[in-house]
């Protein structure tokens, strides 16, 4: 068959909805786009779990910890699935965690700034994971089949998290004075890398066009962004907190919200390696691939022992 039916093939499938299967033929750019995404968001995933389980051994009951431990194997769990899905797409995992390594391969900004008291775990929560689920839901119907399946139970995970961090994040603000200064002292510092984890704007976006074309994605960046910040600016008010933007406010003709101008420079800054904690969590990760080591080795030479017999 001819490079010119099999894509005609491949994008009538696209546009009638019928999923791309790793034997299926795929264009090269978007095999390699697929990796790109699914990495990237595997490496979120293994990532973000650094600067929660830094509170593993600090949370303020056992309860919490409970919550928090089970939180964190979720999450690994999840990156996990995602590594089995790009390696479908016939890259070895080893490969997408060596670029992860060199600075190849990029994790969601976000997890690039530090958790500096309990009440960021609750913000992580209710923020991170919610802007986490206003992307991911639209990915339970991206065209790549083992990711769109891989992202059901993860959304499902995600969901649940979200609403363990709003929870705890009431209970600081019905909490001490003390307690609810930390509360807003969280939401403050967390709002606008929350808003940043949807990536550039479309108009510099480099990739979204043609995502958007294969269906990888459903909405575009602004879309996201806009559609997480109509969702929170109403939540908050539950909290009795505000929103750390004086530009906030209903649009009755748009039916949305306006708010204000994020910084991008400082976007731009933490992408290219220079946030807060990036060495930090790139380094932890080499770290535990090193210490690691030896677990790989065992594992191999035990499967290649058991072909043998």
């Amino acid at each position: 068959m001819s490079a010119l039916k099999e894509e005609e093939i491949f994008l009538k499938k696209i546009e009638e909805e019928t999923k791309i299967e790793p034997k299926d033929w795929m264009p090269e750019a978007y095999r390699k786009t697929n990796i790109r995404q699914i990495s990237q968001h595997a490496h979120s995933e293994i990532v973000g779990t650094l600067p929660e389980g830094n509170w593993i051994g600090r949370a303020p009951s056992l309860k919490r910890k409970l919550i928090l431990l089970a939180k964190i194997q979720d999450e690994a769990g999840h990156g996990l699935y995602l590594y089995s899905a790009c390696e479908t797409l016939g890259i070895t995992r080893e490969e997408t965690i060596n670029d992860l390594h060199s600075g190849k391969a990029k994790y969601a900004s976000i997890f690039n700034y530090p958790t500096l008291t309990w009440a960021d775990i609750g913000a992580i929560g209710w923020l991170v994971d919610g802007a986490a689920i206003m992307n991911q839901v639209m990915l339970t119907r991206t065209s790549y089949g083992p990711y769109a399946r891989a992202m059901v139970k993860i959304c499902k995970e995600e969901s649940f998290h979200q609403r363990q961090g709003f929870e705890s994040l009431l209970v600081l603000s019905k909490g001490t004075t003390e307690q609810q200064q930390m509360c807003q002292d969280a939401i403050n510092r967390w709002w606008w890398p929350a808003l940043m984890m949807f990536g550039p704007k479309d108009s510099e976006s480099t990739n979204s066009d043609q995502s958007m074309k294969w269906k990888i994605k459903r909405k575009s960046n602004d879309e996201l962004r806009q559609n997480f910040v109509d969702m929170i600016a109403e939540q908050i008010k539950f909290l009795g907190m505000k929103l750390p933007d004086d530009k906030l406010k209903w649009n009755n003709k748009k039916k949305q919200y306006d708010w204000g101008e994020i910084n991008w420079e400082e976007f731009w800054n933490v992408i290219k390696g220079n946030g807060p904690c990036n060495f930090e969590r790139v380094a932890a990760r080499k770290k535990a691939w090193e210490n690691g080591e030896w677990v790989r080795q065992a594992a191999v030479a035990h499967s290649n022992k058991s072909k043998t017999k």
